[in-house]
């Protein structure tokens, strides 16, 4: 939020071609902390003491990746005092087998426990932990959200596709272009992919008379049923031909075009914002950075032709030479070009000569709204 002040990329701050040369149960219910009163672990985390300057956690349990956000207030924002990723896989095989594996159980329970130390290590006054697609198709999702209450002390919330778009929304909303019309903004998850279509009324800056990030006004919302990890699995993420591109692209394309249709029309002077892996790496891509820096990524604008260069380069290159960039590596090499075709459906239904990256989402948006709810920006 605060700390953020990430530099362009291919377009100016505005987003402008630069000149260039040659609701589902609140987690935290039982507890303010979102741990089981009823554990009888020994090393659960016990809720801390109260302080004053309150400090709030969000966790997204997705189908690719474990992620932990620990922050406190400003006085127009949040700082982040903490954070934590990982790569699980937890939706490995579940469109085909519509279950969670033991072993990405294990994976996964692995990573809370992470987690759970750094709330505890940090205070942690409130937190809301939310698991979404994997959970949501399959069988044992239920059973995997209690056996991490068991094993963890820590109580999941299976949230809904609306709920995802919203706290996707919400995350994003400084990074909205308060000059533009308004914004389609997507989010390519592993198991699922949100696409958000957000008017201007809710772009840029507060409202007048409110502190805190701005809410965003949402026209419409559509998520659809195919991520990188279950495109990947269906199609091979290792060696992909243009023929296997091209098809991966179609494929998506027919999800995508109904809400094309439904919202795709009246426009006007928008931009696209993209939330997701795909986007960061492939910004981070066209920046050739050396190792991942999310300051340069977060909020760079990448123009349409810019990202078709990356594509086409990363489509060029072998698994191996995917695996050793530094913006990819190997946990995601398999995956990189099955986020590139969601990606692609979604530039071919919306055509757009702008696209800001955010390297934010979910967490944040899981922090706004906690706040928000707590009246720390003022409002209750």
């Amino acid at each position: 939020m605060d700390d953020e002040a990430p530099p362009p990329g291919g377009l100016d701050a505005n987003g402008i071609a630069r000149k260039t040369t040659a609701h589902g149960t609140r987690w935290g219910r039982r507890t303010p902390y979102g741990l089981r009163r009823d554990s009888d672990r020994r090393d659960d985390w016990r809720a801390p003491e109260n302080r004053p300057g309150a400090t709030y956690a969000a966790l997204d349990l997705g189908t690719n990746n474990c992620r932990l956000l620990i922050a406190r207030p400003t006085a127009d924002g949040f700082r982040v005092v903490d954070a934590f990723s990982r790569i699980i896989r937890l939706g490995e095989g579940v469109a085909a087998s519509r279950r969670i594996s033991e072993a990405a159980i294990r994976r996964a329970v692995a990573a809370l426990l992470v987690c759970r130390d750094k709330m505890r290590a940090r205070g942690v006054s409130r937190a809301r932990l939310i698991a979404t697609e994997a959970c949501r198709a399959a069988e044992n999702g239920v059973e995997f959200r209690t056996r991490v209450a068991r094993e963890a002390g820590l109580e999941l919330e299976i949230i809904d596709a609306a709920t995802e778009a919203r706290l996707a929304a919400t995350g994003c909303t400084e990074l909205f272009d308060p000059a533009s019309n308004g914004v389609i903004l997507f989010d390519i998850g592993g198991g699922s992919s949100e696409l958000v279509r957000l008017n201007r009324s809710g772009l840029g800056r507060p409202q007048s008379g409110r502190r805190g990030p701005p809410a965003p006004d949402i026209a419409g919302w559509a998520s659809l049923p195919v991520g990188v990890v279950t495109l990947a699995e269906r199609y091979g993420g290792k060696v992909v031909s243009r023929e296997i591109y091209d098809a991966m692209v179609d494929d998506v394309s027919a999800f995508v075009d109904k809400f094309a249709t439904d919202h795709g029309s009246d426009l006007g002077d928008f931009h696209m914002l993209g939330t997701s892996g795909t986007v960061t790496t492939i910004a981070g891509v066209f920046l050739r950075l050396r190792r991942y820096d999310r300051r340069r990524v977060d909020g760079c604008w990448l123009s349409d032709d810019e990202i078709s260069g990356v594509v086409a380069e990363l489509l060029a290159m072998s698994f191996d030479e995917r695996a050793a960039n530094p913006c990819i590596g190997a946990e995601r090499a398999d995956l990189v070009l099955a986020g590139c075709a969601i990606l692609d459906a979604i530039r071919r239904a919306f055509p757009c000569q702008r696209l800001r990256v955010a390297d934010r989402g979910l967490r944040e948006g899981m922090l706004v709204e906690m706040m928000r709810e707590d009246g720390v920006w003022g409002e209750a």
